[in-house]
């Protein structure tokens, strides 16, 4: 039978000394504190776990626990954020830890990324750099660190790691060193010496093991015509008697192709997932040479899009898919029932994630969460049956009053029904409120049913959040998905409006308080929905918007990617017509911008150049810049911040 200690929350308090503690009556820092685990693991043996958890201002720390003594956190190790951030730490052994750092840095009036990996104890103690330097005579420059692709689980302290070579030369000499590309190589995280296992490949952009330290899968890039921009296709081989045969190409640019995931070893099959009567399925292949493909399991309503793996050998148990909430199907019946026991012990309506084990799987460490409660970590002991409370996800709000997720449907102008989510504020009357109309950003992404910080955060202020799965999201198949929400905007945004002319309709949105809030796409989506229908939204707010099409294909030129980029954007009357910048003189709800000036995947230049059209055009503006910050905001004094100014600028 199931044992759940009584002291649910006991470690949850300890993590206030981890990061700055909010004021119970201050839900603008309530909701805009940053989560206080943002990456999590467990021991080889079960009987520690390390978090990354921010600090005050940019600063990133890592803690470890030895669950033996208590759950007093003690810090490893921490990063400035000036310019690097921890991401994440996993165990290579019962002592010690391997880390990836990166951040953003301007050089020459441009923003790159970078990264390095790590190892250090978990006394912060020996650390050791597990990167490739770069040689002194290196052509060119990497700033990527590369990357753990297997733990290794039966070898303490020794990792499998993509790192990328460079070609050397010397001035006033023909020798060179042309062997370069990517590479995979066998660390000693206490030495930091590394052994070859598969030579550097120039094309090479992937590498997947079967979790056993057996490199299987290669993913080779395709270049467009003659030129080294991505063309949005990569050529996969596997690995039979020591012979790379090719298993077909990945088209992700065109939604097509096979994806290979991960390589089950007892079965000798790689799972993946493919396109399947309109929607994505999971797809397994062998790898005996025959090349069989068998569909493991599909939907036939949404996309199938998760693998559930579990362990340091990221074993394959199962797979999930979202339609009003998130599904498992586990494949190991164990899981299946352990899973169902949980979710009964803790509440139907909470979420079970298996997010870490023990190498003998005994012990297993466990995520749970629901639209009212943004997670708990837990320890389950197989052999005692026991749950343990470790650690809450957002401290911060455990004392606040949440507001249960509706799925809900509304008719689009064309008679279709749109899935989307309702939040309504607790204890109030539910007509005639301040709404907001809340698009997800990608456009290739979608909303799904749980805690969403910034939704909760406006019904604490008395707002309605409608957030719809608008055409042009993707979970949905290809028919919904379109031709994205950019050359199919009209679409996107029509159905963006339709959201708010049915809280109308229901009476639930008072119509002098009604406004639209989005971030990344959600904030073109924004700005675009007062384009299409400017007496719809009383206010708008945009955080890090898409505004000029044009110049989302002109900075794409910049990155690899470029070329996809632009095909994805495409080219027509949609450039100037879908352009929120171009169309400005449409607009006349008050509009407020926000934006990070280290923002990579929307470039600031298209806040500034929204500010100044809506300026010139003597529209009502606000803009706020955020410096130093990438796309996500990622702290917790901006956070605080936007929430402070977007909830004063919204009408009530």
């Amino acid at each position: 039978m199931l044992k759940i200690s009584t002291s649910l929350f006991a470690a949850s308090i300890l993590v206030y000394s981890c990061s700055t503690p909010a004021l119970a009556n201050d839900e603008a820092v309530i909701f805009g504190s940053m989560p206080a685990i943002q990456d999590i693991s467990l021991s080889p043996d079960g009987t520690k776990i390390a978090f990354v958890s921010p600090g005050p201002g940019l600063q990133t720390d890592l803690y470890s626990i030895d669950l033996t003594k208590g759950n007093k956190p003690v810090r490893v190790t921490t990063s400035s954020g000036d310019p690097e951030s921890l991401f994440w730490c996993g165990w290579v052994s019962n002592e010690r830890l391997a880390c990836k750092v990166g951040g953003l840095k301007e050089y020459a009036g441009d923003i790159y990324g970078f990264s390095s990996v790590f190892a250090v104890n978990a006394d912060g103690s020996d650390p050791k750099l597990l990167s490739k330097k770069p040689p002194r005579n290196a052509i060119g420059y990497s700033l990527g660190g590369g990357n753990i692709i297997d733990w290794l689980p039966q070898e303490d302290n020794m990792v499998l790691m993509t790192r990328r070579h460079l070609e050397e030369g010397a001035a006033g000499t023909l020798i060179k060193k042309l062997d370069s590309g990517l590479a995979v190589e066998r660390i000693d995280t206490l030495t930091g010496r590394a052994k070859m296992i598969e030579r550097p490949k120039k094309e090479a952009v992937e590498y997947i093991t079967d979790g056993m330290g057996n490199i299987r899968i290669k993913g080779s890039r395709i270049k467009k015509g003659s030129t080294e921009l991505d063309s949005g296709q990569i050529e996969y081989f596997y690995q039979s008697d020591n012979d790379w045969r090719s298993m077909g190409r990945l088209d992700y640019a065109n939604r097509s192709g096979f994806n290979p995931y991960a390589v089950d070893p007892k079965t000798d099959r790689v799972y993946g997932f493919a396109p399947h009567n309109g929607r994505q399925a999971l797809v397994s292949m062998t790898l005996d040479g025959s090349g069989e493909r068998q569909i493991v399991f599909a939907h036939d309503e949404v996309d199938v899009d998760e693998l559930i793996r579990i362990g340091r050998n990221r074993r394959v148990v199962g797979v999930s898919y979202a339609t009003e909430k998130r599904q498992g199907v586990y494949f190991d019946p164990t899981l299946d029932k352990l899973a169902s026991a949980l979710g009964k012990a803790l509440g139907k309506d909470y979420s079970i994630q298996f997010a870490d084990a023990s190498l003998d799987e005994n012990k297993l460490l466990i995520w749970a969460g629901s639209d009212i409660d943004p997670g708990q970590y837990f320890l389950f002991d197989k052999t005692t049956k026991q749950l343990r409370p470790l650690l809450g996800v957002r401290p911060s709000v455990e004392n606040s009053k949440l507001a249960e997720v509706k799925a809900i449907s509304y008719p689009a102008a064309d008679g279709t029904m749109i899935p989307g989510y309702l939040t309504m504020p607790v204890g109030t009357a539910t007509k005639n409120l301040p709404a907001i109309v809340m698009p997800h950003g990608g456009p290739e992404s979608r909303d799904e049913w749980g805690f969403n910080w910034l939704a909760q955060f406006y019904v604490s202020q008395g707002f309605a959040v409608l957030q719809p799965n608008f055409r042009g999201s993707s979970g949905y198949g290809e028919e919904w998905y379109e031709k994205n929400g950019f050359q199919s905007w009209r679409t996107s945004i029509g159905d963006v409006n339709d959201a708010g002319r049915w809280l109308l309709s229901q009476g639930i949105a008072k119509p002098s308080a009604l406004s639209i809030v989005g971030w990344s796409y959600g904030g073109y989506a924004a700005l675009q929905s007062a384009v299409l229908d400017p007496d719809l939204f009383k206010a708008v707010v945009a955080i890090a918007p898409v505004t000029d099409l044009s110049t989302l294909k002109s900075n794409a030129k910049a990155y690899y990617s470029g070329a996809v980029t632009r095909e994805f954007v495409g080219s027509g009357p949609h450039i100037k017509q879908g352009s929120p910048a171009q169309n400005v003189d449409k607009i006349k709800a008050p509009v407020m911008l926000f934006h990070g000036d280290y923002d990579r995947n929307v470039e600031i230049e298209h806040s500034n150049l929204m500010n100044n059209k809506l300026k010139a055009a003597g529209k009502q503006v606000t803009y706020i810049k955020y410096e130093k910050l990438a796309h996500s905001l990622r702290n917790s004094s901006a956070r605080k911040d936007m929430l402070e100014k977007s909830a004063t600028f919204l009408p009530k």
